[in-house]
């Protein structure tokens, strides 16, 4: 089985997970992953080529998905509107399409570049953040969805979003300094993200995907 893998920090608790989860299983020796930036990993669903992944929200409509996402209620920090010409992200979906929902302009930065850019003081829109002045309600960038093996990935979905998972002290050491960060930077961005998708994320998807029909 092959599990696309967005490369960027907000899935690293995931991640983690999935490799320390009884990595001597059946499961655990046949899995495969392919790692990427959010819209490849949602062409490579699209085309068959990974058989679950964390895709794009604007992107999972007709999909079998889970109760798994990445979220933020408020700010997120990884997911910014920068001064300037009215640019897209090439590695983004959902967070362009927030822009035209949100009627706003300028140039649109994500994942670990957006989150460096806002610890090195950049200053731009965090968009969850308008999104939840203008909606009350959390952002959904991304869910957990399959198309194949799905009790097992609804299985794993489940598990993971009933628990807390730390992550140990080396990993995040390890993976703050390839990002040029500190360990306690990581550690308060990931406070930001949140993966369970509950009733009010459920209101806050529907009326994204509501909104971003009338701008397509």
């Amino acid at each position: 089985m092959i599990f696309g893998s967005i490369s960027y920090l907000n899935l690293l608790p995931f991640q983690v997970y999935m490799k320390r989860r009884s990595p001597s299983t059946q499961f655990a020796q046949m899995l495969r992953w392919r790692r990427g930036v959010p819209s490849v990993i949602n062409r490579r669903f699209r085309q068959g080529k990974v058989h679950a992944a964390f895709i794009s929200s604007i992107e999972s409509r007709n999909c079998r998905c889970t109760g798994l996402g990445i979220l933020a209620d408020g700010a997120v920090q990884s997911v910014l509107l920068l001064p300037g010409e009215a640019r897209n992200d090439p590695a983004s979906a959902s967070s362009n399409t927030l822009t035209k929902v949100l009627n706003l302009q300028g140039r649109v930065l994500i994942g670990d570049a957006a989150l460096k850019y806002r610890l090195q003081g950049g200053e731009g829109i965090d968009l969850a953040q308008t999104w939840k002045e203008r909606t009350r309600l959390p952002f959904v960038f991304a869910r957990l969805c399959y198309n194949r093996k799905g009790k097992r990935i609804r299985r794993l979905a489940k598990d993971f979003g009933s628990k807390e998972w730390k992550i140990p002290q080396y990993i995040l050491e390890r993976e703050a300094y390839k990002r040029r960060i500190s360990p306690a930077q990581l550690r308060w961005y990931l406070d930001h993200i949140d993966y369970r998708i509950g009733w009010r994320e459920k209101k806050g998807l529907q009326l994204f995907l509501k909104k971003a029909r009338k701008n397509i």
